[in-house]
C-alpha cells in the first residue's frame, strides 16, 4: 500500500479557499449562461420573426395558389363530371401538398380547392341595386367544404341537382354571405339571372340562380375566407366613375363545378395550399425562396405538370415576405451585434481580471513553488486543474440553464460560447503565472504603474488595435450597418474603448503626481498619501480600468440606441395622430355639444377643434392643397407641445374689416404652398365645405399636427362662415391614460378614435423587433453588472494591503476619520478616470458611428416610412452617458468607505503580526 506524503494540490487549495472557489463558480455560471443565452435568444427572435412575418401577412400573399384551366378534349358531360368532381380536385390537392421541397412544407388543414368562372358574370335583374346604369356582376364559385366553414343564418346550403344540356336555361342553387345579402337586397328564395360569357357555343346561355341560404363565415380571418374576401364581402368596381357597379360572389355547392361549363367555356380550377410555418427557422430563408421559385417557374413546376398531366401555374408572394424579413434582419442584427461585442468583451476582461488578480495575490506562493524546484509546465497544469474542477461544471450548468430557459434554438453557438467562457476562466491564471515566473524576479521588485515600463510587444499590440479601430470606423462610415454582420464593424465601439483605455493607463499617473507635489507642502498627510498611493497603484489595475471603460462605452452606446428607438417611436406616433388623441368624423363633423362633452372626459386637458378641407384649389390650378381651420390659441399650444410646426397665435389674426367680409385672413402655409401663393396681394379662395375667404401668406410652417403629409394652409376658424370641426385633437393630462370608450361615447356615433398610445404600440408589433430590443437591454444591463463587478474585484483585491497600511498609520497617530478619508480618496482617482473616460469615449464612439447607423427598422417595425418623420439615426443620450459614470464613482466610493469603516474596527494586533510581509 502506497503512502502518499504530499496532500493532493486541488483538494488542498479548495479546502484552503472555499469562498473564492464558490465565487468563481458563480461568476462563471452567470457568464456562461449569458454567453450561451445570447445566441439562443437571437435565434428564437429571428425564428419567431420569420414565422410572424408569414402568418401575419394577408392570406392571399402567403398561400400557394395554383390555377389550371379545365381539361380540354372533354366532349361528353360524363368526362366533365369526372374531371371537376371534388374527388378529382382533392387528389390534385394531395399532390400539391406534397410537392414543395424542403424547407417549404404545406398542410392539408386550411387548404381548399374548387371551380370558378374565369370572369365575372352580369346579372340582368332590374331589381338589383345599382351604383350607375351598369348592372351588378357576380363571380360564380363552387368551393370545397362550404358547409364546414359557414354558419347558415337563414335557409340551407345549396345543392347541385345535376347537369343541363347546352342552350337551355340552367337552374342552380347558391348561397351568399350576410354582407352580400344586405348590400344587394338578396333574401332566401331570391332568383338572380346571369348571362353567360359571349364566346363561341355558349352565346345566349343563361342561368337562373336561386338563393337557398344566407351564411356567415365561422372564421372570417381564416385562410378559407381571406384569400379572396370577395367570397363574403362585396366590392365596388370602378372601370370609370360613370361605370361603377357592385361586384360579389355566388357560392354554389362544391359538386356544382361541371355546371360552370354552361356559363363559361373555360372555367378555372383552383387550389389554395396553406404553407406550414411552425418549423421554419431563420436559416431557411434562402431555401424558402429557392423552393418557391422552383414551384413557380422552375424544376418543381415542370415536375408537377408532368405528374398531373395538365397545365398548372403556381403563384404566391411568400418569397416577398421572406425577402422583407431578410431586409429587416440585415438591418437589426448588426445593431444588436454591437451590444454583443461590447458586453462580451467586458465579460472576457472581467474573467481575465479574476485570473490576474489571483495571480498577483498568490505571487509569493507561486514564487516559492518555483524556488523549490517546481516547473512552469507543472505549475500551469496544477493551477488549471485547480480551476477546472470549479469552472467546467459551472460553465456546463450555465449552458444547461440557457438550454432549459430558451429551448428550440440551434445548439452550436451556445455551446461554443459556454466553452469560451470556461477556457478564459480556467486559462487566465495558469497563463499569467507561466509568463510571470518564466524568469526569476528580484524580491521586493516594484510592480506599480509608476515603475512598470511597457514592453515593445505591448506597444506593437496597442498600435495594432489602433489600426483596427481606425479601419472599423472607416468601414462603418462607408458601409453602415445595413448589410450582413461584419465583426470588425460591430466591434468598432469596443475597439474605441480599448484604445482609449491604453492611452489613459499610460497617462493617468502623470496628473496624480502633479497633484501630489502641492499636497506634500500642505499640512496633513491624508491628501498627499492618497494622491501618491493612487499614482503608484498596481499594474494589474489596467484590466479593471479597461473593463470599466468598455462597460461605460457599451452602456452609453446601448443606452443611446434604446433612447433613440423610444424617441423615434414617440415622434412617429405623434406624426400619425397629431396629439395625445384624435377624434375624427369627416362626414358629419362635431357640434358644440360633442366638443364640450369630449372636453369633460377624465384625462382630457384641452380640446382643439380642427376642420380640414383637402380640396382647395389655388389660383395656379396645378394641384389641390389642404385647408386646416383652427382655433389659433389652442392649436398653437398643441403645435408647441408636440414640437410639430409651432407658431404664435397672433400670426393668424385678421388685418381689417368687420365680420368675415372685407377682412384679409393670414395663413401659415407649407413652403410649397407659400411659393405658389406668392407675396403679392390678398387672394380670394373658395372652400366647398366652409365657404369663401380672402387670405394672404403670413409665414411658413414645415409641418402641422392635423396633417401627416402634403401641402397645406393653416387659417383661423374666424375666416370661415360655415366652419364645423371635423377633428378634435386632444391634449391629455397624462399621455396614454385616455379611455377609448369614454371618448367614443362623448363624441357620439360615427367618430373614429385614434389614440397616441395605441399608435405607438403598432411600431413594436413584430416579435423580432421586440426580441432584439430585449436582447439589447439585457446586454446593456449585463455590461453594467460586469463593470460593477470589476470595481468590486479591484477594491477587494487590494483590501488586505490597505488594512495593513491603515493599521500602521494608526500606530503613528492617524485617526479613524483620517483613515477612512484616506481609503476613499485613494480609490476615487481611478473611478473618476474611468467615469470621465467612459463618458468621453462613449460620446466619441456615438459621434463617429452615428451617421451610418440606421435604427428605423428596429424602431418602427412595420412602419418603414412614416410621412413627416425624420430618419431614425443614432444620437447621444445624456442620461446614458452620465448615469453609468456617476454610478461607478458612487459604487467605488461606497465600497471604499465600507472597507475603511471595517478596517478601523479591527485591532492592531490582528493586522501587525510578526513576519507579515504586508
Amino acid at each position: 500500500m502506497s503512502n502518499r506524503a504530499v496532500a493532493p494540490w486541488v483538494r488542498t487549495r479548495l479546502r484552503a479557499a472555499p469562498g473564492g472557489a464558490v465565487a468563481l463558480g458563480v461568476l462563471v455560471l452567470i457568464t456562461a449562461f449569458l454567453a450561451s443565452a445570447f445566441p439562443r435568444a437571437l435565434d428564437r427572435a429571428q425564428d419567431t420573426g420569420l414565422r410572424h412575418e408569414i402568418t401575419s401577412a394577408p392570406a392571399a400573399q402567403r398561400v400557394l395558389q395554383a390555377v389550371s384551366p379545365a381539361p380540354e378534349n372533354m366532349t361528353s358531360p360524363e368526362d366533365r363530371e369526372r374531371a371537376l368532381a371534388p374527388e378529382a380536385l382533392g387528389a390534385v390537392l394531395d399532390t400539391l401538398v406534397k410537392a414543395p421541397a424542403e424547407p417549404l412544407r404545406a398542410v392539408r388543414e386550411g387548404s381548399a380547392y374548387g371551380v370558378r368562372a374565369s370572369k365575372s358574370l352580369t346579372a340582368t335583374d332590374k331589381w338589383l341595386p345599382r351604383l350607375s346604369p351598369m348592372p351588378p356582376e357576380f363571380t360564380v364559385t363552387a368551393k370545397s367544404d362550404l358547409a364546414r366553414h359557414s354558419r347558415f343564418v337563414e335557409g340551407r346550403a345549396p345543392v347541385y341537382k345535376g347537369r343541363a344540356a347546352a342552350g337551355t336555361v340552367l337552374d342552380l342553387e347558391a348561397a351568399v354571405s350576410t354582407a352580400t345579402a344586405r348590400t344587394l337586397g338578396l333574401k332566401v328564395g331570391s332568383v338572380v339571372h346571369l348571362n353567360a360569357m359571349n364566346t363561341g357555343a355558349t352565346t345566349g346561355n343563361t342561368a337562373r340562380v336561386k338563393i337557398t341560404g344566407i351564411l356567415a363565415p365561422r372564421a372570417p380571418e381564416s385562410t378559407y375566407w381571406s384569400v379572396a374576401r370577395l367570397l363574403h364581402q362585396p366590392e365596388v368596381l370602378y372601370p370609370t366613375p360613370e361605370d361603377a357597379r357592385w361586384w360579389s360572389t355566388l357560392l354554389l355547392a362544391p359538386e356544382a363545378g361541371p355546371a360552370l361549363f354552361h356559363l363559361d367555356p373555360e372555367p378555372e380550377t383552383f387550389w389554395e395550399v396553406s404553407p406550414r410555418t411552425d418549423r421554419l427557422t431563420a436559416p431557411d430563408t434562402q431555401g424558402l425562396i429557392s423552393a418557391v421559385a422552383s414551384l413557380e417557374s422552375g424544376p418543381g413546376a415542370t415536375a408537377l405538370r408532368e405528374r398531373l398531366g395538365r397545365p398548372l401555374s403556381v403563384s404566391t408572394d411568400l418569397e416577398k415576405l421572406v425577402a422583407s424579413f431578410e431586409a429587416t434582419r440585415s438591418a437589426v442584427v448588426p445593431v444588436v451585434a454591437v451590444a454583443a461585442f461590447g458586453v462580451g468583451t467586458v465579460a472576457a476582461v472581467v474573467l481575465l481580471m479574476t485570473g490576474a488578480l489571483a495571480g498577483a495575490r498568490r505571487a509569493a506562493e507561486l514564487s516559492l513553488v518555483r524556488a523549490r524546484g517546481g516547473s512552469v509546465r507543472g505549475l500551469m497544469w496544477r493551477l488549471w486543474a485547480e480551476l477546472a474542477v470549479v469552472v467546467l461544471p459551472a460553465a456546463a450548468l450555465g449552458w444547461l440553464a440557457s438550454h432549459l430557459l430558451l429551448p428550440d434554438a440551434r445548439p452550436s453557438w451556445p455551446a461554443l460560447a459556454a466553452a469560451a467562457v470556461a477556457l478564459l476562466a480556467s486559462a487566465g491564471l495558469p497563463v499569467r503565472a507561466a509568463l510571470t515566473h518564466l524568469r526569476p524576479s528580484v524580491h521586493g521588485e516594484r510592480t506599480d504603474v509608476a515603475s512598470a515600463r511597457p514592453s515593445r510587444r505591448r506597444t506593437v499590440a496597442e498600435l495594432t488595435l489602433v489600426a483596427l479601430m481606425v479601419g472599423a470606423v472607416v468601414a462603418l462610415r462607408r458601409r453602415g450597418t445595413d448589410g450582413a454582420v461584419d465583426q470588425l464593424v460591430s466591434a468598432a465601439p469596443v475597439l474605441v474603448g480599448t484604445v482609449a483605455s491604453f492611452v489613459l493607463v499610460r497617462l493617468y499617473p502623470l496628473p496624480l503626481r502633479m497633484v501630489a507635489r502641492p499636497m506634500a507642502l500642505r499640512r496633513g498627510a491624508v491628501g498627499f498619501l492618497s494622491a501618491a498611493r493612487a499614482g503608484r497603484s498596481q499594474a494589474t489595475a489596467t484590466l479593471p480600468l479597461l473593463a470599466l471603460l468598455l462597460a461605460l462605452t457599451t452602456a452609453a452606446f446601448g443606452g443611446s440606441v434604446l433612447a433613440g428607438v423610444a424617441d423615434s417611436r414617440d415622434r412617429a406616433a405623434t406624426v400619425q395622430v397629431g396629439a395625445d388623441a384624435r377624434l375624427q368624423n369627416d362626414l358629419a363633423g362635431f357640434d358644440g355639444r360633442a366638443v364640450a362633452a369630449v372636453g369633460k372626459v377624465p384625462g382630457v386637458r384641452e380640446v382643439s377643434a380642427v376642420g380640414v378641407d383637402t380640396m382647395i384649389t389655388l389660383p395656379d390650378g396645378k394641384s389641390e392643397v389642404s385647408l386646416v381651420a383652427v382655433d389659433p390659441e389652442s392649436y398653437a399650444r398643441l403645435s408647441r407641445g408636440t414640437d410639430n410646426g409651432g407658431f404664435a397665435p397672433a400670426a393668424l389674426n385678421p388685418s381689417s374689416g368687420s365680420g368675415t367680409k372685407g377682412k384679409v385672413f393670414p395663413v401659415l402655409a407649407s413652403p410649397e404652398t407659400a411659393a405658389r401663393l406668392g407675396n403679392g396681394p390678398a387672394v380670394d379662395l373658395r372652400s366647398a365645405r366652409y365657404g369663401d375667404f380672402t387670405t394672404r401668406v403670413a409665414g411658413t410652417l414645415p409641418s402641422t399636427p392635423a396633417l401627416r403629409e402634403g401641402e397645406f394652409m393653416v387659417i383661423s376658424t374666424a375666416a370661415l362662415p360655415h366652419f364645423k370641426p371635423s377633428s378634435l385633437m386632444l391634449t391629455a393630462t397624462v399621455p396614454g391614460a385616455l379611455d377609448r370608450k369614454a371618448l367614443q361615447g362623448a363624441a357620439g356615433g360615427g367618430a373614429a378614435v385614434h389614440l397616441w398610445a395605441e399608435e405607438r404600440e403598432k411600431f413594436v408589433s413584430r416579435p423580432f423587433q421586440q426580441g432584439a430590443e430585449r436582447i439589447y437591454t439585457t446586454a446593456v444591463a449585463a455590461g453594467a453588472g460586469f463593470a460593477v463587478l470589476a470595481v468590486l474585484l479591484s477594491l477587494l483585491q487590494a483590501a488586505p494591503e490597505r488594512r495593513a497600511l491603515l493599521t500602521r498609520l494608526r500606530t503613528m497617530g492617524l485617526t479613524r476619520g483620517q483613515g477612512r478619508r484616506l481609503l476613499v480618496l485613494e480609490s476615487l482617482p481611478q473611478a473618476l478616470l474611468a467615469a470621465c473616460g467612459g463618458a468621453l469615449v462613449g460620446w466619441a464612439a456615438i459621434q463617429l458611428l452615428a451617421p451610418d447607423i440606421d435604427l428605423g427598422v428596429l424602431a418602427l417595425a412595420a412602419k418603414a416610412q412614416i410621412p413627416g418623420s425624420a430618419p431614425v439615426l443614432l444620437r447621444t443620450d445624456v442620461w446614458s452617458l452620465l448615469v453609468p459614470a456617476l454610478a461607478v464613482v458612487g459604487i467605488a466610493a461606497g465600497v471604499a468607505a465600507i472597507q475603511a469603516w471595517w478596517s478601523t474596527r479591527l485591532t492592531t494586533t490582528t493586522e501587525l503580526r510578526a513576519g507579515d510581509a504586508r
